[in-house]
């Protein structure tokens, strides 16, 4: 049962009060649902007066499963299909049995309608085998049983790793540069509270986050080692940067001259491009976004406010972002190129259909333009283009290029607020799993460019999550 974008304009096939159960914090919240004849199906926290806008969760029961249950409470059905290939489940509570049932047929009928041409079969097939696929048990030991890949895995624990500085530190947690035990290779630690997390409505964009980064594998995006979790923290271990944000550089050179800027532009546009190729859309780029490696080349990192399973023509309504960056105005220097002036303007046109890469062709747009006519962009994506600027770096652990206020900080986690704690009941306290977060590169080594970013810890302006 996958989430929809724009809000359909289908005739509704049934409507009413349900009981909706949280997927993070598992208690039941009521809400009016309306099931529309195109598979939708929309929940409002109170019954709309007039119109459909603005529901507080949007899901599609096409080829969908529907299962009976009466627990944890009685007559409650569970909607469960693929969203990203992901296997997902909603759980909805009705008055009573014959209510439920009203509503079983109903979502039934809407999704043998909209899916005649699939046979359910092979849908059931398909689920089963990717929860097979995606199952990982262990022993009393830690010993992964199973997992996708066909090597052996240990647990991964905060005690495989030794701290040695903090880099950055935000509302959600700090990034701390360590060390693994074993391997001695040095990562950045993104560690973020569990309970911070929760409170502020932020556990699907970590979700996302933690999703996009075991799903890309790019020059320019941030590579991820480890995800794994303590009963208080979330922790991503990363490639570390030690070259810092491309914000802290511009701020020593105070401006980069258009050559460097030119550089720096082609291998964003290959980032973004291979996100989009991917139905990926990134929605916070900026400069403490973007970091450098110890050659000279930017890394991406930071996907918290990314989108899945987003192509070309569909359309988000959400305004996120940094609110620094929200500029009254836009002054053009007299002293850079027609070329890059016209790149500019074409990149802040505000109707997204006349904006430069806003059409079918993407990036391909940006590229093609006179600004990168020298460009050879089969170079540049194997990294085979000189940098213009490279960090002064000494060793695996230098630290130079991260603000001086975190790297002398202690490297000691923060606990969770006790307050938070109390008000938790033993049902919600479930919420601490995060259910399938963990995640291990078994196959692959680091390579020469470690990234992350450090604002990454702070969210600005957020999107109201879909289900509640």
């Amino acid at each position: 049962m996958s989430e929809t974008g724009a809000v359909p304009l289908s005739p509704v096939v049934k409507e009413g009060w349900l009981n909706k159960r949280g997927e993070y914090i598992k208690n039941w919240r009521q809400r009016y649902f309306f099931l529309l004849e195109d598979g939708t199906f929309l929940g409002f926290k109170t019954k709309p007066k007039s119109g459909l806008d603005d529901p507080l969760n949007k899901f599609t029961v096409k080829q969908c499963q529907i299962l009976k249950t009466e627990t944890p409470r009685s007559n409650t059905f569970i909607i469960r299909g693929l969203h990203w290939r992901a296997v997902i489940e909603r759980s909805f509570n009705a008055e009573s049995s014959c209510d439920r049932d009203a509503w079983i047929e109903a979502i039934k009928h809407v999704s043998e309608k909209i899916s005649a041409s699939y046979d359910n079969h092979d849908l059931i097939q398909e689920v089963e085998a990717l929860e097979k696929s995606q199952l990982t048990t262990y022993d009393e030991d830690g010993n992964s049983k199973g997992s996708r890949t066909s090597k052996k895995t240990k647990k991964v624990t905060l005690e495989n790793f030794e701290f040695i500085k903090v880099l950055g530190r935000g509302t959600f947690g700090k990034v701390i540069l360590c060390r693994e035990k074993k391997s001695y290779q040095t990562y950045a630690m993104k560690i973020l509270r569990k309970d911070v997390i929760v409170k502020r409505d932020e556990v699907a964009h970590t979700r996302t986050e933690n999703f996009v980064l075991k799903a890309v594998d790019h020059p320019f995006l941030t590579y991820l080692k480890y995800s794994f979790q303590t009963n208080d923290h979330l922790c991503f271990v990363m490639e570390y940067v030690s070259g810092g944000e491309l914000f802290f550089h511009l701020n020593e050179a105070h401006t980069f001259p258009e050559e460097r800027a030119r550089f720096y532009g082609a291998e964003i546009c290959l980032a973004i491009g291979y996100l989009h190729e991917r139905k990926i859309i990134y929605r916070d780029l900026k400069l403490e976004n973007i970091l450098l490696d110890a050659d000279g080349h930017i890394k991406i990192t930071d996907f918290g406010l990314a989108k899945q399973d987003i192509a070309y023509g569909c359309t988000t309504h959400t305004f996120c972002g940094t609110p620094e960056y929200l500029a009254p105005e836009v002054r053009f220097p007299k002293t850079i190129s027609q070329e890059a002036h016209d790149l500019l303007e074409g990149l802040l046109q505000k109707n997204p259909y006349t904006r430069l890469g806003g059409g079918p062709g993407d990036v391909r747009e940006i590229q093609d333009h006179l600004f990168y006519a020298d460009i050879d962009w089969n170079l540049m994506t194997e990294k085979k283009v000189t940098p213009p600027f490279k960090p002064q770096v000494t060793s695996e652990t230098d630290t130079r290029n991260f603000n001086q206020e975190f790297t002398g900080e202690s490297v000691q986690l923060t606990p969770p607020d006790q307050e938070d704690y109390v008000c938790l009941t033993e049902e919600d306290s479930q919420y601490m799993t995060f259910n399938k977060f963990s995640y291990q590169d078994v196959s692959s080594t680091l390579g020469s460019s470690p990234a992350l970013s450090l604002n990454s810890l702070n969210v600005a302006e957020k999107e109201e999550l879909t289900s509640r």
